[in-house]
C-alpha cells in the first residue's frame, strides 16, 4: 500500500509553469477554444508550425510578416501583421502568453523541394526584420502593441539533421546557424535589453547514456549529432559572448528518459558558465499514438508532475491544434471537444492557479507521480498513476479533504469519499480545506 504525506504547512517552492502548450486550438480566425486554455490555467502557448503548413502563409513565420525580403525592415508597409495580430490579440485575451517563435514552420516534404528553410541571405537584414516584429508587439510601432511578451525564440530545430539536404528545419551548415544566432541574438538583446531572447528548440538529447532501453544500442548518427550539435553552439555563443535568456529543447521520451535530458541539459549549460539561462522543454509528448485514451492523460499528467521536480524553469506540450495532425492531443479533430489529456492540463491547472508548492512524500508508490499546491484559501493535490496497476494508498495529509475528480478510462468521477485506491492510467485531483 502506498503512503502519501501531504504538509500544507511547508511550502517548498511555487509551482513551475510547465502546463503550456504548443501550437493553440483555432480554426481560421475562428478563436472560440482558446476558453480551454484559459480554464486549465495554461500560461504559454508557444508559437511554432501555427496555421499548417507555411504557417498557412499567413500566420507568424517570417516570410509571412515580412514576405519581400529585399524591402526596408524600418517601413511598416514591409509587414503583413493582419492575421498574426488577430492570433495575439485573442491569446493575450485568453491570459495565454505567446512563447513566440521567430522563424519558419517545418517543411515535412522538404526532400521535394525546400522553400524557406534556407539561412537567410544577410544576417543583420533578418535580425532587424524581427525587431520591427518585436516593435509591433511590445512597442505599439506600425499600429501596433504593448502586449508584455517576454521569450523570443530565434528557429526551430536547426539540428534535425547534418546532412542539409535531410533537413526539414535548415538547409544550412551548424556553423550558418551559429552565425544567425549570433547576429540576431546580440542586435536584438542590444535592442531589448528586458526581453528573453534565446533558442534554440534542440531535437533532444536521445544520444544521452542511460537513455536506450538497450544499454548497448548505440545512438543513430541523427542522434549524435543532436549532441554534437549542443556543444558546439554552446562554444561558439560562449566565445562570441552571445546572448541566451533561455535554451529551448524537445522530447518525445517517457518520464524517466525525459528527467535525464533535463539534468544533461541543465548540466552542459552550467559547464559552458551559462547558469542563469532558464531551459524550456517547449514540445513534448509521451505516446503520442495513445491519444484518446485515459493512458495518454496519465503520462501526460505525470511528466507535468515530474517536470515540477526536474532541473528547468518551463515546458510546452507539443500540442493543442485543433483539426488533423498527427500531435493534436487535446481535442477531436471533428466534435472540438476535449480529449482525455485536456483533464491532465485542467488538473495541472489547479496546481498552476494556487501558485505555491506544498510538501508531499509517497513511499511504496510504484508508478505513482504527484504534487500539491497551497492557495490563499485551499489546497489542492494532484496524482498519477503510469503504472499498469491500482494502487491502494493511505492519506496523510494536514487539512480535511473536501471532494475528489477522477479520470479514468470510464471517464470523470467527482465525489466527497476519497476511493481507496488509484487506478492504473488514472488521475486523481484532491481538493482540501
Amino acid at each position: 500500500m502506498a503512503r502519501i504525506d501531504v504538509n500544507f504547512e511547508k511550502t517548498v517552492g511555487k509551482i513551475k509553469p510547465v502546463n503550456g502548450v504548443g501550437q493553440p486550438p483555432f480554426s481560421g480566425l475562428d478563436f472560440s477554444m482558446l476558453h480551454y486554455l484559459t480554464e486549465a490555467e495554461i500560461p504559454f502557448s508557444r508559437l511554432h508550425d501555427v496555421g499548417g503548413m507555411y504557417g498557412g502563409s499567413r500566420f507568424v513565420d517570417i516570410p509571412n510578416l515580412f514576405p519581400d525580403f529585399e524591402k526596408d525592415p524600418a517601413d511598416p508597409a514591409s509587414y503583413d501583421f493582419a492575421f498574426t495580430d488577430k492570433l495575439i490579440a485573442a491569446l493575450m485575451d485568453a491570459k495565454v502568453e505567446p512563447f513566440f517563435r521567430l522563424g519558419v514552420t517545418i517543411e515535412n516534404y522538404a526532400e521535394t523541394r525546400a522553400y524557406r528553410i534556407f539561412p537567410p541571405k544577410d544576417n543583420l537584414q533578418w535580425a532587424k526584420i524581427c525587431e520591427g516584429v518585436i516593435r509591433h508587439y511590445t512597442e505599439g510601432w506600425a499600429d501596433g502593441f504593448h502586449y508584455d511578451i517576454r521569450y523570443w525564440e530565434i528557429w526551430n530545430e536547426p539540428d534535425n539533421y547534418e546532412d542539409p539536404l535531410r533537413n526539414q528545419m535548415w538547409r544550412g551548415t551548424k556553423e550558418e546557424y551559429f552565425n544567425l544566432y549570433g547576429v540576431a541574438s546580440r542586435y536584438l538583446k542590444e535592442r531589448f535589453p528586458r526581453l528573453k531572447i534565446g533558442g534554440y528548440a534542440s531535437c533532444g538529447f536521445y544520444a544521452v547514456a542511460g537513455v536506450k532501453t538497450d544499454p548497448n544500442a548505440k545512438a543513430s548518427p541523427r542522434e549524435e549529432y543532436f549532441a554534437e550539435f549542443f556543444e558546439a553552439f554552446l562554444k561558439y555563443a560562449k566565445e562570441n559572448h552571445c546572448p541566451l535568456d533561455f535554451f529551448s529543447w524537445h522530447s518525445y521520451a517517457g518520464i524517466r528518459e525525459t528527467a535525464v535530458f533535463a539534468r544533461y541539459a541543465r548540466g552542459k549549460l552550467d559547464e559552458y558558465g551559462f547558469t542563469e539561462t532558464e531551459t524550456t522543454c517547449n514540445e513534448w509528448n509521451p505516446s503520442v499514438n495513445l491519444r484518446g485514451t485515459a493512458r495518454h492523460a496519465a503520462l501526460i499528467a505525470g511528466m507535468m508532475l515530474a517536470f515540477q521536480h526536474m532541473p528547468l524553469d518551463s515546458a510546452m506540450f507539443y500540442d493543442a491544434r485543433f483539426g488533423t495532425s498527427i500531435y493534436g492531443s487535446l481535442f477531436h479533430p471533428m466534435t472540438r471537444e476535449p480529449l482525455p489529456a485536456y483533464e491532465a492540463f485542467r488538473a495541472f491547472g489547479e496546481l498552476y492557479m494556487r501558485g505555491g508548492e506544498a510538501a508531499l512524500r509517497i513511499e511504496d508508490g510504484e508508478g505513482l507521480y504527484a504534487a500539491a499546491a497551497k492557495g490563499e484559501k485551499d489546497g489542492a493535490v494532484v496524482i498519477a498513476n503510469v503504472g499498469e496497476k491500482e494502487v491502494p494508498f493511505l492519506w496523510q495529509c494536514d487539512r480535511q479533504p473536501l471532494s475528489f475528480r477522477l479520470l479514468t478510462e470510464e471517464g470523470i468521477t467527482e465525489g466527497k469519499t476519497l476511493p481507496a485506491a488509484i487506478p492504473a492510467d488514472a488521475i486523481l485531483t484532491v481538493f482540501t480545506a
